[in-house]
């Protein structure tokens, strides 16, 4: 019974590890071209984006800082950037699992673009 125990919870503990790690902050960040000298820029809500890659033992593949950068500022069609960024690193991996990305910020809302001039959030 001891060791159907201990197996149980050398398993449970091998399955439920993972890691985070802060990968970056930034004042401003954005992975589109922006005019920064004719824009009509307001503050927007805060968002989150996240590129990640399946484990199958190994990776399928390499997740990408800039993807889930791309993910964070789509989330509104008048934004160009992002204000007050964190970037992390997230894995969990025991034969199967994830590698992934994440970042986070307030969106950076240009006014001055087509559509957009009655943006309020």
């Amino acid at each position: 019974m001891k060791k159907v125990l201990l197996s149980i919870a050398i398993a449970g503990s091998l399955l439920s590890t993972g890691c985070a790690q802060r990968v970056a902050d930034f004042t401003l960040a954005s992975t589109k071209n922006v005019d920064l000298n004719g824009g009509n820029f307001v503050k927007g809500p805060r968002v989150s984006g996240e590129d990640s890659k399946p484990v199958v033992i190994f990776p399928l593949g390499i997740p990408s800082v800039k993807e889930a950068a791309d993910n964070a500022i789509e989330h509104d069609k008048c934004a160009v950037g992002l204000t007050d960024v964190t970037a992390d690193s997230k894995v969990f991996s025991f034969l199967f699992g994830f590698i992934a990305y994440e970042v986070e910020g307030d969106l950076i809302i240009d006014k001055s673009k087509p559509g957009c001039e009655s943006w309020h959030g």
